[in-house]
């Protein structure tokens, strides 16, 4: 096990890091290049000891905290690797077809694929995301269904009455995001209450397709959906790490990785 750096020996610009991530959740490299007054290569290095030490997460282009027990926020969440999410959501809609039932649940990269879904026909869908339902609405061959409950921030719907409108429906494609997973190939949230609605969809869907980006395969949050096992298909950005490799290989799960930089299928 690495052993952490105490606090006292950060330096100040490592305080000043950490500080900026708290008030703003996501850092970018260049960002954090300006605004201290150093190197691009000096801001990488600190990143790189501020993640060895746990106090942040690297992502792609930047940092953000690391934390077991709350998410990054919503705005920030929507611009986190948004290219990568928009491979993995191109990929989704070319395994989905026309004239087929679906549910889709909450997070950015489902909206993404809610978005690569537009032109498909006659869907139909049950959602307890409001941006998932918003996207969907106007292509007049769909049937679009949202499930009522709780509205958070994020426009997600959550609770009981969630969870029993769900469990009405059994539909070809369950279409979930995750925000981890562990290397036993555990995957994790940080609502119990979206986990809950999220279990009903796996339940209830004749085919569950995970779609998550590569940053979801360092993050550990502390509440457990289900094992890796329970889902058919997962769609991601890069390659997986070995041990969730060995976890999908067990459970002969269909794996699909975008290409970084390769067009996107019409």
């Amino acid at each position: 096990m690495k052993s952490r750096i105490s606090q006292t020996n950060l330096s100040p610009r490592h305080f000043e890091i950490i500080e900026m991530a708290k008030r703003n959740g996501f850092l970018s490299t260049e960002e954090l290049s300006r605004t201290l007054g150093v190197t691009v290569q000096t801001i990488r290095r600190d990143i790189n000891e501020l993640c060895e030490q746990g106090m942040l997460r690297r992502y792609h282009g930047g940092a953000g905290l690391a934390s077991s027990v709350q998410n990054v926020d919503y705005p920030t969440r929507q611009v986190l690797n948004h290219e990568e999410k928009i491979r993995i959501a191109r990929m989704v809609a070319d395994y989905i077809p026309d004239n087929a039932s679906l549910f889709i649940n909450i997070g950015t990269t489902t909206e993404e694929v809610a978005k690569a879904l537009r032109d498909h026909k006659n869907l139909r869908v049950i959602t307890n995301n409001l941006n998932v339902a918003n996207v969907l609405c106007d292509n007049p061959s769909f049937e679009v269904i949202v499930a009522g409950g709780v509205v958070r921030s994020d426009r997600g719907v959550i609770g009981e009455s969630t969870i029993d409108f769900v469990r009405q429906f059994k539909v070809d494609f369950g279409i979930i995001g995750i925000s981890g997973i562990d290397e036993d190939g555990t995957l994790l949230d940080f609502d119990y209450r979206e986990v809950r609605v999220a279990q009903a969809i796996i339940e209830n869907a004749r085919q569950v397709v995970l779609v998550t980006d590569h940053t979801k395969f360092s993050c550990n949050p502390m509440v457990r959906l289900c094992h890796i096992s329970d889902i058919d298909v997962l769609f991601t950005d890069c390659q997986p790490p070995e041990s969730i490799l060995v976890e999908l290989g067990k459970a002969k799960v269909e794996l699909h990785v975008s290409e970084a930089g390769a067009e996107p299928s019409a």
